[in-house]
């Protein structure tokens, strides 16, 4: 049942990844790095169709990484990439895209966001649409030059191929866009599984943990602290929530130890019992 949800979210991601380069960056000739801002780029020069061209080259990709790397991307990365080429080709004949804006600040702009929140959605299910970072781990392998270096040289190749095709101006938003989406994607992963980890300094610690433990059914753990001031000891309390947890937490130390202190900082991700599993 995960597996098929896992494939069901990767599904709807690529869809939402595909509306934002068909209907946003495609219609401007906004290349936002990538495979996809390469086939556009390409389909400028030679007649061939994005959606083939990124058929095509995340296959070869995918298949030579088999060979010399070992195709640790897994089987939702290659469902992942195949789809959106799949979905691509529907959107170039079936379902002709319309322009949204032609604005080229806007298109990139909320383009770029549709972009950064499906493939949150894809990464959050451990695949990717291939692409670019399986070019990073050639040059990581046979150059030795870090990935994320290696993916900064495969974006900046297809960013000057787009200035070549579409100008400076289309060039530099294709940069622009390749940016928003590089800093949105790992905000929208955050969002998706939102979680705060919460300090509850207290001499009441059994009422606190017995609210965690039975009330919102959380677990925590009592660590033994001591003031710096005062020099006496003290409970210190941890536990990771939801939103809606600490909410219900925070009413209930108001109402019930006002005199605790608390700390409160969002956390990008939970693995383990009662969140993400590994």
């Amino acid at each position: 049942m995960k597996t098929i949800k896992e494939y069901f979210l990767s599904t709807i991601g690529v869809a939402i990844v595909v509306i934002g380069l068909e209907y946003f960056h495609f219609p401007n000739g906004i290349a936002s790095g990538g495979i996809s801002g390469l086939a556009l780029a390409i389909n400028a020069i030679f007649p061939i169709s994005p959606s083939v061209f990124m058929f095509i080259c995340n296959l070869v990709l995918f298949v030579l990484s088999f060979i010399f790397i070992g195709g640790s991307f897994g089987i939702k990365s290659i469902y992942s990439a195949m789809l959106t080429s799949a979905f691509m080709w529907l959107c170039e004949n079936v379902f002709p895209p319309i322009v949204v804006t032609d604005n080229l600040l806007l298109a990139s702009i909320f383009g770029s966001a549709v972009v950064a929140f499906g493939t949150a959605i894809v990464f959050n299910q451990n695949a990717s649409t291939g692409g670019t970072s399986i070019i990073a781990k050639f040059i990581n392998k046979f150059f030795h030059i870090p990935i994320g270096q290696g993916l900064l040289i495969a974006d900046c190749t297809v960013t000057i191929l787009a200035i070549y095709s579409f100008g400076v101006e289309k060039g530099l938003f294709g940069l622009l866009s390749t940016i928003i989406i590089g800093n949105l994607i790992d905000k929208f992963i955050a969002g998706i599984n939102p979680v705060k980890q919460v300090f509850i300094i207290t001499k009441e610690e059994d009422l606190i943990v017995d609210f965690i433990n039975n009330k919102i059914d959380r677990g925590c753990t009592i660590l033994t602290g001591k003031g710096g001031y005062t020099k006496s000891d003290t409970a210190i309390i941890y536990s990771v929530l939801n939103s809606k947890q600490f909410i219900t937490l925070k009413q209930f130390i108001k109402e019930n130890n006002p005199e605790a202190f608390l700390t409160v900082s969002e956390s990008t991700e939970a693995l383990g019992k009662g969140f993400v599993e590994y």
